[in-house]
Order: C-alpha cells, then structure tokens, then sequence
C-alpha cells in the first residue's frame, strides 16, 4: 500500500517548505497540492499558485512524486498548461504525476464571470481536456479541433523525461468519468459519495471500486487505484487507529494507494501534527514494506 499526503498551498513558502521536506523524509510516496484559484471555505484565505508551488517543492526534494490533486478545464486550457507541465517534469527530474478531474463549481468558474457549466457539459470538457493533454505530452506537434479546446500546430518540445508521457492520476466518481480514467488514466483516484455516515461512505467506495473495475475490465488497461481518504466524514489523521482502520478497509477493496491530508489547526482537515508524527514513525514503515 502506498500512501500519500495532500499539502494545500496556502501558506508563505518559508512555512510551506519544511512540510514538503518533511513529507518526503516521512516516508511517503506522493505528495500533492490542490490546483484552484481558491477553494471552498477557505476561499478568501492566503492562496498560492499549483505550479509554481509544486516547483519550489520538486527543488527541496529528491525522492517523493509530487503532483496535482487535482486540475481541472476550469480555468486551464490544455496548450498553455503543457508547457508548465513539461517544465514540471523536468524541474522534478521525471517525479510529477498529472492529477486530473473534471471540477465542479464554486469560486474556480464563478470567479472567470462564465456562465454556469451542467455536469454534462462538465463531463465533455473534462474528456477533451484529458485528451487533449494526452496528445500534447506524446507528440511534437498537435492539432485539435473539439467542441471545447482545439489546438494548430502546438509544439511540445523538447518532451516529458517521462516517457512517452508523465503519468496521469484521473478523478471519476461517474461512468463517463471512469471511462476517461480508465482510457488515458495511470492511476484512478475516487473521492466516495457524499455522505453523513462513515459505514454507507465505505459502502459507496466499495460500489465506486466495482464499478471501476467494470470500466477497466473493458479497455483491458492496468490503472492503480488511489483512494481519498479525507472525503469520508471522518478525517483520517483524527487518530492513529482510525488511520490504520482505513487503510485496512481500502487494502480490501483493491485499492494500491491513499491519500491523507496534511492537518491543519482549525476547519476543514483540523487535526495534530503530533498524529502524523507518530503515523510516519510507526505505521508508514509497515505499509512501504507491503508496497
């Protein structure tokens, strides 16, 4: 089981940095960052940037994958942002993994002054994006024409050190979704239902894998399966026991990685250091021996 452990970008880099480093000394496998122009509750809080924040962390570390968790057509199209990405491929020296998702609404599409998305239309910007992506990364030239994003002649030079791209890790709660992660995704990464109680958010997780499966068994791809534990209605840091109790159930349902997130003092993900500390010293160990 591998695990990995998400570090939102909103604090000054000088407080930011040892966390990263900490990360990696932890023992995890990936670490990660949100890719949003602001985020939830915490939307009119300190905010910083993915890709530049990924790259200071690609700079003060040498062996953990860093990556995105996840960006979204939101607010990117997919030229521009490849170019960033080939830049984070190689700053990190072939560690960056692409975490993708649709995106849902709130501050990253009302912000731009759009008009509202369905999930339908969301869905079908989603796929062309990944595609799109897909394409950019793999080739020298590209040109696209889609109902949402096209591209003439967009040149990637000089390429991913990733061949024959960077690894994608694609967020899919629904069946079209699924279907993207399981044509161009490395990795599937499933944030459960939305629910109140932690036993019917394990039920649905289990369905999600089954159904996932189903869609994986039809383009006969091998993807790995991550799972977001901080999406169930219990944090997953509240405790070393509840830590341990979810990877025992995600372990049975298939899944080869997880991913916590780093706890923060108040709010959403509020939780002790000192819990992590001792998760990294006496469970990590255990888990990277069975990865």
């Amino acid at each position: 089981m591998r695990t990995g452990i998400v570090i939102l970008p909103e604090h000054r880099w000088w407080f930011a940095e040892p966390k990263w480093k900490a990360a990696e000394e932890y023992g995890f496998h990936h670490a990660w960052t949100y890719d949003h122009l602001g985020w939830r509750s915490l939307v009119d809080g300190p905010w910083f940037g993915a890709v530049p924040t990924l790259t200071a962390a690609a700079m003060v570390t040498e062996r953990i994958r860093l990556g995105t968790f996840v960006a979204s057509p939101n607010f990117r199209h997919p030229v521009p942002f490849a170019r960033d990405l080939l830049a984070l491929d190689d700053i990190s020296d072939g560690r960056f993994t692409l975490g993708v998702g649709a995106g849902g609404g709130g501050y990253d599409t009302e912000v731009l002054g759009e008009p509202a998305r369905t999930p339908a239309e969301r869905t079908a910007r989603f796929a062309e994006f990944v595609e799109l992506l897909d394409e950019l990364l793999r080739k020298d030239r590209t040109t696209y024409r889609g109902e949402h994003f096209s591209a003439v002649d967009a040149r990637s030079a000089p390429g991913g050190v990733q061949r024959p791209r960077m690894p994608f890790l694609v967020a899919a709660n629904g069946p079209k979704a699924m279907r993207v992660a399981a044509e161009h995704g490395q990795g599937w990464v499933t944030t459960g239902p939305v629910v109140d109680d932690l036993d019917a958010w394990w039920r649905g997780v289990a369905e999600l894998a089954d159904r996932f499966a189903e869609a994986r068994h039809a383009t006969g791809r091998a993807v790995d399966r991550y799972l977001n534990f901080d999406s169930a209605p219990v944090y997953s840091l509240s405790s070393v026991g509840a830590f341990q109790d979810a990877v025992g159930r995600a372990e049975e349902l298939g899944f080869t990685d997880v991913v916590v997130h780093w706890p923060r003092h108040d709010g959403v993900y509020a939780g002790r250091e000192s819990v992590l500390e001792e998760i990294a010293a006496e469970v990590l160990p255990a888990l990277a021996g069975h990865a």
